[in-house]
Protein backbone atom coordinates (compact mmCIF):
# COMPACT_ATOMS: atom_id res chain seq x y z
CA UNK A 1 0.00 0.00 0.00
CA UNK A 2 1.38 3.55 -1.20
CA UNK A 3 -1.21 5.53 0.40
CA UNK A 4 -0.06 7.46 3.60
CA UNK A 5 -2.96 7.27 6.12
CA UNK A 6 -3.87 10.46 7.69
CA UNK A 7 -4.97 10.21 11.15
CA UNK A 8 -6.44 13.39 13.20
CA UNK A 9 -5.79 13.23 16.45
CA UNK A 10 -2.97 11.76 18.90
CA UNK A 11 -5.24 9.83 21.61
CA UNK A 12 -5.40 6.00 22.13
CA UNK A 13 -7.48 5.57 19.18
CA UNK A 14 -5.23 7.44 16.94
CA UNK A 15 -1.66 6.13 17.92
CA UNK A 16 -3.08 2.12 18.49
CA UNK A 17 -4.09 2.68 14.59
CA UNK A 18 -0.90 4.40 13.87
CA UNK A 19 0.91 1.37 15.58
CA UNK A 20 -0.98 -1.53 14.21
CA UNK A 21 -0.17 0.08 10.53
CA UNK A 22 3.30 0.45 11.44
CA UNK A 23 3.18 -3.07 12.15
CA UNK A 24 2.50 -4.12 9.00
CA UNK A 25 4.57 -1.81 7.40
CA UNK A 26 2.07 0.81 6.32
CA UNK A 27 2.96 4.38 7.14
CA UNK A 28 0.86 7.05 8.49
CA UNK A 29 0.77 10.74 9.66
CA UNK A 30 -0.83 11.71 12.61
CA UNK A 31 -1.70 15.11 13.36
CA UNK A 32 -2.82 16.68 16.77
CA UNK A 33 -3.76 20.44 17.66
CA UNK A 34 -1.48 19.88 21.39
CA UNK A 35 1.56 21.64 21.01
CA UNK A 36 3.62 18.60 23.01
CA UNK A 37 2.88 15.19 24.21
CA UNK A 38 3.39 16.97 27.86
CA UNK A 39 1.25 20.33 26.91
CA UNK A 40 -2.02 19.38 29.34
CA UNK A 41 -2.55 16.53 31.58
CA UNK A 42 -3.73 12.99 30.02
CA UNK A 43 -6.79 12.15 32.52
CA UNK A 44 -6.33 9.46 35.26
CA UNK A 45 -6.85 5.54 35.39
CA UNK A 46 -7.96 3.56 32.76
CA UNK A 47 -9.37 -0.52 33.31
CA UNK A 48 -7.64 -1.87 30.44
CA UNK A 49 -10.35 -4.55 28.96
CA UNK A 50 -9.18 -8.57 28.28
CA UNK A 51 -12.32 -8.73 25.53
CA UNK A 52 -10.98 -4.96 23.62
CA UNK A 53 -8.41 -2.68 24.85
CA UNK A 54 -5.79 -6.12 25.83
CA UNK A 55 -6.58 -7.70 22.00
CA UNK A 56 -5.58 -4.04 20.67
CA UNK A 57 -2.52 -3.68 22.73
CA UNK A 58 -1.68 -7.32 21.52
CA UNK A 59 -2.27 -6.47 17.97
CA UNK A 60 0.16 -3.28 18.35
CA UNK A 61 2.87 -5.42 19.60
CA UNK A 62 2.76 -3.88 23.01
CA UNK A 63 1.50 -6.41 25.63
CA UNK A 64 4.76 -6.51 27.78
CA UNK A 65 5.46 -2.61 28.01
CA UNK A 66 1.72 -2.38 29.19
CA UNK A 67 1.89 -5.17 31.58
CA UNK A 68 4.66 -3.06 32.54
CA UNK A 69 2.90 -0.13 33.51
CA UNK A 70 -0.16 -2.03 35.42
CA UNK A 71 -0.96 -0.72 39.03
CA UNK A 72 -1.33 -3.79 40.96
CA UNK A 73 -3.96 -4.02 43.33
CA UNK A 74 -6.45 -1.36 41.60
CA UNK A 75 -9.20 -3.61 40.61
CA UNK A 76 -10.08 -2.77 43.80
CA UNK A 77 -13.25 -1.35 44.29
CA UNK A 78 -16.00 -0.01 47.22
CA UNK A 79 -19.49 1.34 46.87
CA UNK A 80 -20.68 3.51 49.68
CA UNK A 81 -24.11 5.09 50.83
CA UNK A 82 -23.86 8.97 51.41
CA UNK A 83 -23.05 8.48 55.36
CA UNK A 84 -19.95 6.58 54.35
CA UNK A 85 -21.57 3.05 55.31
CA UNK A 86 -19.69 0.66 53.25
CA UNK A 87 -22.09 -1.53 50.81
CA UNK A 88 -20.16 -3.88 48.37
CA UNK A 89 -16.08 -3.98 48.86
CA UNK A 90 -14.37 -6.09 46.24
CA UNK A 91 -10.40 -6.55 46.36
CA UNK A 92 -8.49 -7.19 43.30
CA UNK A 93 -8.61 -10.18 42.41
CA UNK A 94 -5.86 -10.88 40.89
CA UNK A 95 -6.95 -12.12 37.40
CA UNK A 96 -5.85 -8.88 35.39
CA UNK A 97 -9.56 -9.22 33.61
CA UNK A 98 -9.14 -5.67 33.86
CA UNK A 99 -5.72 -4.05 35.43
CA UNK A 100 -5.21 -0.87 35.61
CA UNK A 101 -2.70 1.79 34.04
CA UNK A 102 -2.36 5.68 33.98
CA UNK A 103 -3.75 7.21 30.96
CA UNK A 104 -0.52 9.11 30.00
CA UNK A 105 1.62 6.56 30.62
CA UNK A 106 0.07 4.45 28.16
CA UNK A 107 -0.24 7.50 25.57
CA UNK A 108 3.56 7.40 26.52
CA UNK A 109 3.87 3.90 25.46
CA UNK A 110 2.10 4.65 22.15
CA UNK A 111 3.77 7.57 21.05
CA UNK A 112 7.49 5.82 21.72
CA UNK A 113 6.37 2.92 19.53
CA UNK A 114 6.17 5.02 16.76
CA UNK A 115 8.97 6.18 14.06
CA UNK A 116 10.25 9.84 14.86
CA UNK A 117 7.75 12.02 12.74
CA UNK A 118 5.09 10.15 13.07
CA UNK A 119 2.90 12.95 15.10
CA UNK A 120 3.08 16.47 13.93
CA UNK A 121 2.46 18.60 16.63
CA UNK A 122 0.73 21.85 16.89
CA UNK A 123 -1.48 21.17 13.94
CA UNK A 124 -4.69 22.18 14.36
CA UNK A 125 -7.53 21.55 12.06
CA UNK A 126 -9.44 24.39 11.00
CA UNK A 127 -11.45 22.98 8.14
CA UNK A 128 -11.68 19.80 6.03
CA UNK A 129 -12.99 19.54 2.69
CA UNK A 130 -13.78 16.91 -0.06
CA UNK A 131 -12.09 17.06 -3.35
CA UNK A 132 -14.13 13.89 -4.96
CA UNK A 133 -13.17 10.42 -5.49
CA UNK A 134 -12.46 9.99 -1.90
CA UNK A 135 -9.81 12.64 -1.50
CA UNK A 136 -9.85 15.34 1.09
CA UNK A 137 -7.87 18.80 2.13
CA UNK A 138 -7.27 19.21 5.68
CA UNK A 139 -6.67 22.68 6.60
CA UNK A 140 -4.33 23.81 9.47
CA UNK A 141 -4.94 26.72 11.64
CA UNK A 142 -1.46 27.70 10.69
CA UNK A 143 -2.32 27.82 7.22
CA UNK A 144 -1.29 24.70 5.79
CA UNK A 145 -2.89 22.33 4.96
CA UNK A 146 -2.58 18.54 3.45
CA UNK A 147 -4.14 16.07 0.70
CA UNK A 148 -5.16 12.72 1.62
CA UNK A 149 -7.11 9.74 0.16
CA UNK A 150 -7.51 7.85 3.01
CA UNK A 151 -8.27 10.28 6.26
CA UNK A 152 -9.57 8.65 9.71
CA UNK A 153 -10.80 11.42 12.60
CA UNK A 154 -9.89 10.21 15.91
CA UNK A 155 -10.27 13.36 17.16
CA UNK A 156 -12.64 12.99 20.26
CA UNK A 157 -16.11 14.15 21.13
CA UNK A 158 -15.90 17.56 18.76
CA UNK A 159 -14.49 15.88 15.64
CA UNK A 160 -13.70 18.39 12.83
CA UNK A 161 -13.91 15.23 10.44
CA UNK A 162 -17.41 13.78 11.17
CA UNK A 163 -19.30 16.12 9.69
CA UNK A 164 -17.78 14.85 6.55
CA UNK A 165 -19.85 11.97 7.05
CA UNK A 166 -22.82 12.82 9.36
CA UNK A 167 -24.42 16.08 10.76
CA UNK A 168 -24.83 14.25 14.19
CA UNK A 169 -23.43 16.49 17.19
CA UNK A 170 -23.10 15.65 20.83
CA UNK A 171 -25.60 16.39 23.32
CA UNK A 172 -25.55 17.51 26.74
CA UNK A 173 -26.89 13.67 29.25
CA UNK A 174 -27.49 15.96 31.67
CA UNK A 175 -24.64 15.20 34.14
CA UNK A 176 -21.10 17.08 34.74
CA UNK A 177 -18.37 15.62 36.57
CA UNK A 178 -16.04 18.08 38.48
CA UNK A 179 -12.45 17.03 39.14
CA UNK A 180 -10.37 17.03 41.88
CA UNK A 181 -7.05 15.94 43.16
CA UNK A 182 -5.46 15.03 46.56
CA UNK A 183 -1.89 15.07 46.91
CA UNK A 184 0.22 12.68 49.17
CA UNK A 185 -2.78 11.43 50.55
CA UNK A 186 -1.75 8.88 52.74
CA UNK A 187 0.07 11.77 54.74
CA UNK A 188 -1.87 15.16 54.36
CA UNK A 189 -5.26 13.84 53.88
CA UNK A 190 -5.34 10.29 55.75
CA UNK A 191 -9.30 9.89 56.48
CA UNK A 192 -10.05 10.43 52.89
CA UNK A 193 -7.63 8.52 51.90
CA UNK A 194 -8.51 5.78 53.81
CA UNK A 195 -11.85 5.66 53.27
CA UNK A 196 -11.02 5.33 49.29
CA UNK A 197 -9.20 2.03 50.02
CA UNK A 198 -6.55 1.16 47.49
CA UNK A 199 -8.69 1.28 44.13
CA UNK A 200 -11.90 2.78 43.12
CA UNK A 201 -14.65 4.34 45.33
CA UNK A 202 -18.10 5.50 44.41
CA UNK A 203 -20.43 6.95 46.71
CA UNK A 204 -23.70 7.41 45.08
CA UNK A 205 -26.93 8.81 45.36
CA UNK A 206 -29.79 9.72 43.27
CA UNK A 207 -28.54 12.50 41.39
CA UNK A 208 -24.80 13.05 42.77
CA UNK A 209 -21.77 11.52 43.38
CA UNK A 210 -18.15 10.93 44.46
CA UNK A 211 -16.62 8.92 42.32
CA UNK A 212 -12.66 8.58 43.31
CA UNK A 213 -9.44 6.65 42.15
CA UNK A 214 -6.23 5.57 43.72
CA UNK A 215 -3.46 6.35 40.93
CA UNK A 216 0.03 6.30 41.13
CA UNK A 217 1.61 6.51 44.58
CA UNK A 218 -0.79 8.28 46.74
CA UNK A 219 -2.94 10.97 44.68
CA UNK A 220 -6.64 10.60 44.84
CA UNK A 221 -8.67 11.16 41.83
CA UNK A 222 -11.96 12.57 42.46
CA UNK A 223 -14.61 13.41 40.06
CA UNK A 224 -17.66 14.68 41.71
CA UNK A 225 -20.71 14.26 39.89
CA UNK A 226 -23.87 16.36 39.73
CA UNK A 227 -27.04 15.99 37.69
CA UNK A 228 -27.34 19.65 36.66
CA UNK A 229 -27.78 21.58 33.60
CA UNK A 230 -24.97 23.60 31.59
CA UNK A 231 -26.98 26.76 32.74
CA UNK A 232 -26.14 26.09 36.55
CA UNK A 233 -22.27 25.24 36.01
CA UNK A 234 -21.94 28.48 33.87
CA UNK A 235 -23.47 29.82 36.97
CA UNK A 236 -20.61 29.15 38.55
CA UNK A 237 -16.84 31.39 38.69
CA UNK A 238 -14.49 28.62 37.77
CA UNK A 239 -12.11 31.34 37.87
CA UNK A 240 -12.72 31.45 41.89
CA UNK A 241 -11.59 28.21 42.65
CA UNK A 242 -12.44 28.61 46.76
CA UNK A 243 -16.00 29.65 45.65
CA UNK A 244 -16.91 27.15 43.42
CA UNK A 245 -15.44 24.21 45.73
CA UNK A 246 -17.43 25.48 48.71
CA UNK A 247 -20.40 25.34 45.78
CA UNK A 248 -19.67 22.09 44.92
CA UNK A 249 -19.72 21.18 48.40
CA UNK A 250 -23.00 22.45 49.43
CA UNK A 251 -24.39 20.06 46.96
CA UNK A 252 -23.40 17.08 49.50
CA UNK A 253 -24.02 18.42 52.88
CA UNK A 254 -24.78 16.26 55.11
CA UNK A 255 -22.68 13.65 53.80
CA UNK A 256 -19.75 11.83 55.66
CA UNK A 257 -16.99 14.24 56.33
CA UNK A 258 -14.28 11.55 54.97
CA UNK A 259 -15.90 11.25 51.50
CA UNK A 260 -16.77 15.53 51.35
CA UNK A 261 -12.93 16.18 52.24
CA UNK A 262 -12.71 14.57 48.08
CA UNK A 263 -14.05 17.99 47.36
CA UNK A 264 -13.09 20.47 50.52
CA UNK A 265 -9.65 19.57 50.57
CA UNK A 266 -8.29 19.53 46.69
CA UNK A 267 -4.75 20.41 46.42
CA UNK A 268 -5.89 21.87 42.84
CA UNK A 269 -8.50 23.82 41.46
CA UNK A 270 -11.64 22.28 40.68
CA UNK A 271 -12.24 21.34 36.47
CA UNK A 272 -15.57 21.01 34.90
CA UNK A 273 -15.91 18.17 33.01
CA UNK A 274 -19.95 18.14 31.45
CA UNK A 275 -20.59 14.68 29.79
CA UNK A 276 -21.90 14.43 25.87
CA UNK A 277 -23.06 11.81 24.14
CA UNK A 278 -23.70 11.11 20.47
CA UNK A 279 -27.02 9.56 20.00
CA UNK A 280 -26.84 5.87 20.83
CA UNK A 281 -26.23 3.39 17.44
CA UNK A 282 -25.46 6.39 15.28
CA UNK A 283 -24.37 5.50 12.45
CA UNK A 284 -23.40 7.23 8.35
CA UNK A 285 -23.27 5.52 4.73
CA UNK A 286 -20.53 4.86 3.13
CA UNK A 287 -18.56 8.25 1.90
CA UNK A 288 -15.27 7.38 0.24
CA UNK A 289 -11.67 7.67 1.59
CA UNK A 290 -13.07 8.71 5.07
CA UNK A 291 -13.50 7.37 8.44
CA UNK A 292 -14.07 7.98 12.33
CA UNK A 293 -12.42 5.37 15.59
CA UNK A 294 -13.41 6.07 18.76
CA UNK A 295 -15.64 8.61 20.60
CA UNK A 296 -15.43 10.71 17.57
CA UNK A 297 -17.46 7.86 15.80
CA UNK A 298 -19.87 6.72 19.26
CA UNK A 299 -19.22 9.15 22.00
CA UNK A 300 -21.37 7.92 25.18
CA UNK A 301 -21.89 8.21 28.68
CA UNK A 302 -19.32 7.03 30.90
CA UNK A 303 -19.07 3.48 31.07
CA UNK A 304 -15.37 2.08 31.33
CA UNK A 305 -15.33 1.24 27.76
CA UNK A 306 -14.49 4.56 25.78
CA UNK A 307 -10.64 4.28 26.10
CA UNK A 308 -10.74 0.62 25.21
CA UNK A 309 -13.21 0.93 22.42
CA UNK A 310 -11.20 3.85 20.61
CA UNK A 311 -8.20 1.28 20.97
CA UNK A 312 -10.09 -1.62 19.20
CA UNK A 313 -11.24 0.67 16.58
CA UNK A 314 -7.99 1.51 15.73
CA UNK A 315 -6.50 -1.70 16.06
CA UNK A 316 -9.17 -2.80 13.64
CA UNK A 317 -9.29 -0.49 11.66
CA UNK A 318 -5.42 -1.08 10.88
CA UNK A 319 -6.11 -4.57 10.65
CA UNK A 320 -8.33 -4.58 7.94
CA UNK A 321 -5.98 -1.72 5.87
CA UNK A 322 -3.45 -4.40 5.78
CA UNK A 323 -5.44 -7.03 4.88
CA UNK A 324 -6.99 -5.29 2.01
CA UNK A 325 -3.86 -3.18 0.76
CA UNK A 326 -5.27 -2.67 -3.01
CA UNK A 327 -8.97 -1.91 -1.64
CA UNK A 328 -9.21 1.34 0.66
CA UNK A 329 -13.08 1.27 0.34
CA UNK A 330 -13.26 -2.15 1.01
CA UNK A 331 -11.15 -1.89 4.25
CA UNK A 332 -13.68 1.33 5.34
CA UNK A 333 -16.85 -0.52 4.59
CA UNK A 334 -15.40 -3.74 6.88
CA UNK A 335 -14.68 -1.54 9.46
CA UNK A 336 -17.71 0.35 9.34
CA UNK A 337 -19.67 -2.66 9.43
CA UNK A 338 -18.22 -3.84 12.97
CA UNK A 339 -17.93 -0.95 14.66
CA UNK A 340 -21.46 0.38 14.57
CA UNK A 341 -22.90 -2.42 16.44
CA UNK A 342 -20.60 -2.82 19.48
CA UNK A 343 -20.49 1.57 19.24
CA UNK A 344 -24.47 0.81 19.91
CA UNK A 345 -24.05 -1.69 22.45
CA UNK A 346 -21.67 0.53 24.51
CA UNK A 347 -23.88 3.67 24.45
CA UNK A 348 -26.79 1.58 25.63
CA UNK A 349 -24.38 0.11 28.28
CA UNK A 350 -23.72 3.85 29.28
CA UNK A 351 -26.91 5.26 29.46
CA UNK A 352 -27.73 1.74 31.75
CA UNK A 353 -24.72 2.44 34.01
CA UNK A 354 -25.29 6.25 34.75
CA UNK A 355 -29.14 5.51 35.27
CA UNK A 356 -27.27 2.37 38.08
CA UNK A 357 -24.94 5.46 38.94
CA UNK A 358 -27.36 8.53 39.87
CA UNK A 359 -30.86 7.28 39.31
CA UNK A 360 -33.76 7.00 41.58
CA UNK A 361 -32.52 3.78 43.05
CA UNK A 362 -28.67 4.63 43.82
CA UNK A 363 -26.24 3.07 45.10
CA UNK A 364 -29.03 -0.10 45.78
CA UNK A 365 -29.51 -0.39 42.26
CA UNK A 366 -25.63 -0.68 41.28
CA UNK A 367 -25.04 -3.01 43.93
CA UNK A 368 -27.43 -4.91 43.30
CA UNK A 369 -26.25 -4.79 39.28
CA UNK A 370 -22.43 -6.43 40.78
CA UNK A 371 -24.23 -9.00 43.25
CA UNK A 372 -27.23 -10.29 41.13
CA UNK A 373 -25.58 -13.27 38.83
CA UNK A 374 -28.09 -12.10 35.96
CA UNK A 375 -26.92 -8.76 35.77
CA UNK A 376 -23.97 -6.97 34.71
CA UNK A 377 -23.05 -3.13 36.03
Amino acid sequence: MTTTVTIIGAGLGGLVLARVLHVHGIASTVYEAEPSPDARAQGGMLDIHDDNGQLALEAAGLTGEFRDLVLEGRQAMRILDRDGTVLLDEPDDGTGLRPEVQRGELRALLLDSLPAGTVRWGHKVSGVRALGEGRHEVTFADGTSVVTSLLVGADGAWSRVRPLLTGATPEYIGSSYVETYLLESDTRHPAAAKVVGGGSLMALAPGKGILAHRERGDTVHTYVALSESPDWFAALDFADPAAVTARIAGEFDGWAPDLTALITDSDTAPIHRPLYALPAGHRWGRVPGVTLVGDAAHLAAPNGEGANLAMYDGAELGRVIAAHPDDVEAALAEHERAMFPRGAEAATDGARLHGLLFGDDAPHGLVAAFTDDDQTP
